[in-house]
């Protein structure tokens, strides 16, 4: 019988984007011992440690200005060693089951991208309902088989036509608010985000189907529908900040149509 050549382990490339993430990056790096070939950061100039404690567990640290989430996540893709990619945030942490689900991949490469799931910490307490769990999001990939697409705001990996994707088994731990003043500050930034992408693409109309229904249809269906009241207290503050959220992006997309210069 012929020998059978066993199919190498594809080299892989662990990329993060940064900015002032001193609180935790070096959780995140800490997990990726015997998962990485190459752990790479790409940092839009932090003003705190973020670069020194990179540094320290051996990051590869490549600087360059903020342009957007979809422009830096292709930046740093694309300056990474190794074709095979793990697109990990700052505040994510791989399980160890995650940890080999990758090594399994890594070992016996059959897709153009792979999803990971996502625990989210929400100020304590781990979130496993009001459409939070499992968040599945397309992080593993060959860069030559897809790219990071969106406009302003949420980002996603695409995968070129006719291309398979794959799910790896465990989570990511994703910490993600540690209190409800700075979920709120972060809802402020990103729904004027969102407001402006909407313009951006022609979707101006707003009425009050858009600042009374959709925002208690929000809360509706994550709390009751989705299940988020068994979160508790972190469940009931998802679901009402959420609503909160769908008011303020269609309540600044009305002033910024309405205010803007004819």
């Amino acid at each position: 019988m012929p020998d059978i050549c066993p199919v190498p382990q594809v080299p892989l490339s662990v990329v993060i984007i940064t900015f002032n993430e001193e609180a935790n990056i070096g959780r995140c790096l800490a997990a990726l011992a015997g998962v990485a070939d190459e752990v790479l950061v790409v940092d839009s100039f932090s003003t705190d440690r973020t670069l020194e404690i990179c540094r320290e567990h051996g990051a590869r640290v490549v600087q360059n200005a903020f342009a957007g989430y979809v422009e830096q996540k292709n930046f740093a893709t694309a300056q990474a060693r190794y074709d095979h990619v793990l697109q990990l945030d700052a505040d994510e942490v791989l399980t160890e089951e995650l940890r080999q689900s990758i090594r399994q991949a890594t070992a016996d490469w059959q897709h153009a991208a792979y999803s990971l799931a996502r625990l989210t910490n929400y100020c304590g307490s781990w979130v496993r309902h009001g459409g939070w769990y499992p968040d599945r999001k397309l992080r593993l990939y060959d860069r030559r088989r897809g790219r990071w697409t969106g406009l302003l705001l949420h980002e996603k990996y695409e995968v070129d036509a006719g291309q398979t994707t794959g799910q790896l088994r465990g989570d990511a731990l994703h910490y993600s608010y540690h209190s409800i003043a700075q979920h709120v500050a972060q809802l402020n930034k990103f729904t004027s985000i969102t407001a402006r992408e909407q313009a951006l693409r022609g979707k101006t109309r707003v009425g009050l189907f858009h600042l009374l229904l959709k925002p208690w249809w929000k809360f509706v269906h994550g709390y009751f529908f989705r299940l988020g009241f068994l979160d508790g207290f972190a469940g009931l503050s998802i679901a009402t900040i959420s609503a909160l959220g769908v008011f303020l992006k269609f309540a600044k997309l009305k002033t910024r149509t309405e205010n803007a210069p004819a």
